[in-house]
């Protein structure tokens, strides 16, 4: 296997960390490896050596990887605008603005550019880990795709969809994702990667993907450092201020502390 597409259910699914964990694992076995994403849009880039501009994720992947980021890694960077447009980046240098529509008329060029990247990046490493962009289950943009499973497709990329369990649905998002592709594009998936998973969400592996998507088992998950997921952080820190909005002016600790220990406990769900 000379390549592997990272695809996720949505986007922050986790996919550029788990891209960037693969790189770093296979760098520790002595494999000469590269991150690869086609299309990434984001106004946050780094600059390469040369000059050009990719997106930070690739920058990143490319540090665990223990490769010199080039422009090859993220051949097509879309940096949103005003007004409904952006301005589409290749291989680092800026070629067009463009809306969503006028913007499709631009990917055959596009994929031309994609896979020539991809091709050369395959012959220079040995393996290339690429991260797909948004969900491959977008079938309204699947015609003009070249960076999910129209990237897979045209490559012979093999498959994983990253769903995140700490977001709540993840099995159903798999098994969502999995139904709304098609017959050729589900051969492609070979797995699925739980993010995310703690020791009360954990799993067996293969249990619950192959009783309900009768096709592709749970390759594996990744668990939680002890820092908290962003969006866990964010959830905690809505409900501190709605904590602290419900306490009066003049309440101290001790009031903020019987208000809070007697409040019943949530329901369980």
């Amino acid at each position: 296997m000379t390549g592997l597409l990272v695809a996720g259910t949505t986007s922050d699914a986790g996919k550029s960390v788990v891209v960037a964990g693969i790189c770093r694992w296979l760098a520790r076995q002595g494999v000469k490896v590269a991150p690869f994403k086609a299309q990434n849009m984001s106004l946050n880039s780094a600059v390469t050596h040369d000059g050009g501009e990719i997106g930070r994720a690739q920058a990143m992947q490319a540090a665990a990887a223990g490769a010199e980021p080039e422009a090859a890694m993220n051949p097509v960077l879309v940096k949103p605008g005003s007004n409904g447009r952006s301005q589409v980046m290749v291989l680092g240098e800026p070629v067009a603005e463009a809306d969503a529509l006028s913007y499709r008329d631009l990917k055959p060029a596009l994929l031309e550019t994609v896979l020539g990247c991809l091709g050369d990046l395959r012959e220079r490493f040995d393996v290339v880990v690429c991260e797909g962009a948004g969900s491959p289950a977008e079938i309204n943009l699947r015609d003009s795709d070249i960076a999910n499973m129209g990237l897979a497709r045209a490559a012979g990329l093999p498959v994983i969809v990253v769903a995140d369990i700490d977001r709540g649905g993840a099995f159903a998002a798999l098994f969502g994702t999995l139904a709304l592709l098609s017959g050729q594009d589900q051969a492609l998936v070979a797995g699925f990667v739980i993010n995310q998973a703690s020791a009360r969400s954990r799993t067996s592996p293969g249990g619950p993907s192959s009783a309900c998507c009768r096709g592709p088992r749970v390759s594996g998950s990744t668990s939680r450092t002890r820092s908290t997921s962003p969006h866990t952080a964010r959830m905690r820190s809505r409900q501190q201020v709605g904590r602290r909005s419900r306490v009066p002016s003049s309440g101290s600790l001790t009031s903020a502390t019987s208000l809070t220990s007697t409040r019943s406990p949530p329901s369980p769900v």
